[in-house]
């Protein structure tokens, strides 16, 4: 495909491809951002495009990724570096606005569990369920993935035999 084929295939999906980005972002003004870094990606990209493949699911797939990463991307703008020697990353708790005492109880106790947990298995589960991916964790502690998944997994196991009556 030339690149003007490839040009004029791309323009030709704009009101597709607006429409998919309003209906993950929820916003006109984001929506176009999103298209236009679509449309950025899939010019710089264009030569990763197979001949004989699909134009239009490899663009929406370029935005569905585009649109993942900069939320993720967002979500790590609002996580804070604490004070503790190790700097590990952590983010903030969301308020839910729940006042039920059962449900701060649960929390108060779910938190003392997971901080009875030894630091090699508490960490990596922490940052995992603060969104963090088993690359990321494994980079930031410097261990190998495949022992940051295995931490995660005894954590859980540790984690529900300790909470088993909890459950009820």
């Amino acid at each position: 495909m030339t690149a003007i084929e490839f040009q004029h295939k791309l323009v030709g999906l704009e009101g597709s491809l607006e429409r998919f980005a309003y209906s993950l972002t929820l916003n006109r003004e984001d929506a176009k951002d999103l298209l236009q870094e679509t449309f950025l990606k899939a010019l710089t990209y264009k030569d990763k495009f197979v001949q004989n493949d699909n134009f239009k699911a490899w663009t929406y797939t370029i935005m569905k990724n585009t649109f993942i990463n900069n939320y993720r991307r967002n979500i790590r703008q609002n996580t804070h570096r604490d004070n503790t020697k190790e700097g590990y990353f952590l983010n903030h708790m969301s308020v839910t606005g729940n006042d039920d005492p059962d449900s701060s109880y649960s929390t108060e106790e779910l938190t003392k569990t997971i901080n009875e947990l030894e630091d090699e298995f508490r960490i990596p589960f922490q940052m995992h369920h603060d969104g963090y991916k088993y690359k990321e964790i494994a980079d930031e502690l410097n261990l190998n993935i495949g022992t940051v998944k295995s931490r995660i997994f005894f954590s859980r196991k540790k984690l529900t035999e300790k909470l088993k009556d909890f459950a009820a």
